[in-house]
């Protein structure tokens, strides 16, 4: 690592370590273990009203509940509504084995789903998942359907990740940092490629503060996490024409993580899904634009309640 190189490592790992320390990013009370898809244990958090109406948010690929901060902080949303993240098996604080086999099984995501619905106590809740998440939504209702949630958001959801025909409808950012972020006894390269991916799953410039906690968890996930989660191949076309609650598809038109045509996909697949573009946002769009996205998953998860 060059000497400029690593002067800004340490200045980055500086910040990350003072917005862990003084953010105003609120903390569950606990963290509540769950056991998923072949006994691993997954780190679930609950935030907001316990009465209310219950939303599952599920974060993407190298990524981490912390990455809803700005849902379930939202005095409005934390006031109405009891939302639930977690992180998804091999990454944040839930258990990170490294043999592939431990991600490479749509079972095994779609029991996770099930485990925490069940576990959680969670009475027909709006699943929320953003990128990689879309294809855990997917692989719990190929499993279980949609008889126990009553609403999808997908958001900049890849529903379709097929490695074997070199992933059509994902973009750039992701295409070319995936190699280098997959890359187990390089930390140097492991690092560039984290931090111009995490850079680009924004258009707009978001607070350092965010993007300083965003470096510091997507590189608490193993390569060997990353790797073996992109090597599958999950068209869900038969899953997602048969879902029949309602679905929120939320996509940024400059995305180049997951390209918008990905979210037009979607919107044909499922029946009577309503599109919400966001113009010039990009593959964050809960973050980008947060005032709109707050607003609308608000009137989204209300809706589903009728």
């Amino acid at each position: 690592m060059s000497g400029s190189k690593r002067v800004f490592f340490f200045s980055l790992l500086a910040v990350i370590m003072v917005s862990f320390t003084f953010s105003p990013v609120s903390a569950a009370e606990k963290i509540i273990h769950v056991k998923g898809g072949g006994g691993l244990q997954l780190a679930v958090r609950e935030w907001g009203n316990p009465d209310g109406p219950a939303i599952l948010l599920i974060h993407g690929w190298s990524q981490n509940h912390m990455c809803w901060s700005q849902q379930y902080t939202n005095e409005k949303l934390a006031k109405k509504y009891r939302m639930v993240t977690f992180d998804l098996r091999g990454h944040g604080d839930s258990e990170r084995p490294l043999a592939p086999e431990n991600y490479t099984n749509s079972q095994l995501w779609a029991d996770d789903i099930a485990a925490i619905i069940k576990e959680m106590k969670l009475k027909k809740p709006v699943l929320v998942g953003w990128s990689y998440g879309g294809a855990v939504i997917s692989d719990y209702l190929r499993f279980y359907g949609d008889s126990a949630i009553s609403g999808i958001d997908f958001v900049d959801g890849a529903n379709k990740i097929m490695q074997s025909q070199g992933y059509p409808m994902v973009g750039p950012v992701f295409l070319n940092n995936a190699g280098g972020m997959c890359a187990p006894p390089d930390l140097d390269t492991n690092l560039e490629a984290t931090m111009a991916f995490v850079t680009g799953c924004s258009n707009k410039p978001i607070r350092q503060e965010l993007f300083a906690r965003a470096i510091g968890y997507n590189m608490v996930v193993p390569p060997q996490v990353r790797g073996a989660m992109v090597a599958r191949d999950l068209n869900n076309d038969d899953v997602l024409s048969k879902i029949s609650v309602p679905c929120l598809i939320t996509q940024g038109k400059a995305d180049n993580v997951i390209l918008p045509a990905m979210a037009e996909y979607t919107a044909k697949m499922v029946p009577g899904a309503k599109l919400s573009l966001y113009k010039d946002i990009g593959h964050s769009p809960f973050v980008e634009d947060t005032a709109r996205f707050n607003s609308e998953l608000d009137a989204f998860v209300a809706g589903c309640q009728k």
